[in-house]
């Protein structure tokens, strides 16, 4: 079993029209989309968040119940709000601005957590949009102590905002444990060079490869790419035009964890899962928003 552990929000996807924009609601968070993907992809899967009693809120907790995820813990914050995540399109490619102050999604109550009742868990996966607050850094240290306690793998995707962490210095230092505990990570090859301040993709990776850490990254529109103990290659993608390309990320990664879970991190198993979070990457670029029943 897997259980994704981060935000969930609306995304509000902006359409350019005669009388300006127009934002239509989408149910999103790189999480709650890793964990719906994973879900599509054949595994049992958990979700954790919290979300404001809001209209935003019950916006989201309707449509997360659609996806028919195994688990769907949803905690509810009487005083503050669900977050906004603006999303404007250029040809496909998205641009994020967040109304998120004070919001729910990094206030997660851990003792509200009941992990014994997620039966079979292998791996938690942990969002990365948190660390940005203090009250989520404490949330995040006390998941991944409870991963080790519990002898699961961690998963993180380093999942960079402008507009949420500001300076990337700032959010470097507060991705720098995950990156160093994780037992699987993903960058974009964009944020695997920023992290590394090394353009050359091969010696970066090398630069925060851990041993026995399955370190994935994804090239865009030339697929991705694995490093695991000393072993590495590229995994190439199908072409497409571009429709959306918010929540492929997230597409892949979910998918990823679905097709490696409970495998050998051999070869030929990574390169199997690559192939098919590559193709799940690629379709998810073809429709607006993140996810979709």
């Amino acid at each position: 079993m897997i259980l994704s552990i981060g935000e969930i929000l609306a995304d509000m996807v902006g359409e350019s029209n005669k009388d300006g924009l127009t934002f239509k609601a989408f149910v999103g968070g790189a999480p709650f989309n890793v964990a719906v993907n994973a879900k599509q992809a054949g595994a049992k899967v958990g979700f954790i968040s919290r979300i404001g009693k809001d209209v935003i809120g019950r916006f989201c907790f309707v449509q997360a119940e659609k996806f028919g995820l195994d688990y769907l813990d949803l905690q509810q914050d009487e005083k503050r709000n669900t977050t906004i995540a603006f999303v404007t399109l250029t040809d496909g490619e998205r641009d994020f601005a967040f109304n998120r102050h004070d919001t729910a999604d990094y206030n997660i109550n851990f003792n509200e957590i009941d992990f014994n009742k997620y039966k079979d868990l292998n791996i938690i996966h942990l969002g990365s949009l948190m660390l940005s607050e203090k009250a989520g850094k404490t949330f995040a240290e006390n998941v991944a102590k409870k991963a080790k306690e519990l002898k699961v793998k961690l998963s993180f995707d380093l999942n960079f905002r402008t507009d949420i962490f500001g300076d990337f210095e700032k959010a470097k230092a507060a991705y720098k444990p995950y990156v160093e505990c994780a037992d699987i990570l993903k960058f974009s090859d964009d944020e695997l060079k920023l992290y590394t301040g090394i353009k050359d993709i091969d010696k970066a990776i090398k630069s925060v490869a851990r041993e026995n850490q399955l370190l994935t990254i994804t090239l865009g529109s030339r697929g991705s790419m694995y490093y695991y103990n000393g072993i590495s290659g590229i995994v190439p993608t199908e072409q497409v035009k571009p429709i959306d390309t918010t929540g492929a990320g997230d597409a892949f990664f979910g998918t990823f964890l679905a097709n490696i879970e409970n495998k050998d991190y051999t070869e030929d198993n990574i390169i199997n899962a690559m192939e098919k979070a590559n193709n799940a990457g690629a379709r998810a670029t073809q429709f607006l928003g993140a996810i979709k029943l």
